[in-house]
């Protein structure tokens, strides 16, 4: 909602009652005694939004490798994957100069054979720590609980144009994006 809201095109992939309440009466974000409607693009079939220039995945961590497949016709050689799911991301020791043999390897606890880390592509990914809570409170309605900071930062700690990109636009929705130099530690200070 917070993207559409300063013009970005924005597309979801949904299904069932979800989908449908969004097709018919747009996606409703309430907030703090805001209550916000945007009409926004979304299917069911991946296929039918074409390539994206970011694809931000918030699905479950276990939920990812299920999905990976399904998630190919969005993306290109541009796409930029903005990883907002729960625990230890999969692309987490690309690019983490540890000098271990864990450097440039999925784990297979979060990402079973590598299926993300192949198929998605680690160059793609953007990091980001979630803090806000928010519930589904009825289909193409959401609640916002607390929390408004999505930190982002590129796996090696760079400051890239495709970061300055998607935090300014947070920024422009009113939400908080810091971007890190070292998302990693955030990351643990977060599952801790």
């Amino acid at each position: 909602v917070k993207l559409a809201q300063v013009g970005a095109d924005v597309s979801l992939v949904a299904r069932g009652p979800h989908l449908k309440a969004m097709k018919n009466n747009g996606l409703r974000l309430i907030e703090e005694g805001n209550d916000t409607t945007v009409q926004v693009t979304a299917s069911e079939n991946p296929e039918d939004l074409g390539i994206q220039d970011y694809l931000v995945i918030t699905l479950k961590a276990h939920s990812v490798p299920l999905v990976v497949n399904k998630m190919e016709p969005l993306i290109n050689n541009k796409t930029t994957i903005v990883s907002g799911v729960n625990g230890i991301p999969w692309w987490y020791f690309h690019k983490a100069y540890t000098g271990t043999n864990l450097d440039e390897k999925h784990i297979d606890s979060v990402d079973p054979d590598g299926k993300i880390w192949n198929s998605l592509k680690p160059s793609r990914a953007l990091g980001c720590v979630v803090y806000p809570a928010a519930e589904i409170t009825e289909p193409g309605v959401i609640k916002h609980n607390g929390g408004e900071r999505f930190t982002l930062g590129e796996p090696d700690g760079s400051k890239s144009e495709r970061l300055k990109i998607i935090a300014d636009l947070l920024i422009a929705g009113g939400v908080k994006a810091p971007q890190k130099s070292n998302l990693r530690d955030e990351i643990w200070i977060k599952l801790w």
